[in-house]
């Protein structure tokens, strides 16, 4: 029982260290005009100037147009 706290301590410990952060933005593809909603997983730091730095390159590279980040998360 003691054992099974420890290790449930432990994994809860080393899942906290490695919280993944998430951004939910919108953005835009203009030809054919379409509008799109996402959560993408984003590198560290989990900040909103981060995220719009990292999203607005890899939308680029797939046509899209970044237009807001609505929120950012740890998970």
């Amino acid at each position: 029982m003691i054992l099974a706290a420890l290790v449930a301590l432990i994994s809860f410990g080393a899942s906290a260290a490695d919280a993944a952060c998430y951004a939910e933005y919108k953005a835009k593809q203009d030809n054919p005009f379409k509008l799109h909603y996402n959560v993408a997983q984003i590198s560290a730091p989990c900040t909103m100037a981060s995220a719009r730095a990292q999203l607005s390159s890899l939308l680029a590279s797939q046509g899209l147009t970044l237009l807001k980040v609505l929120s950012v998360r740890q998970q």
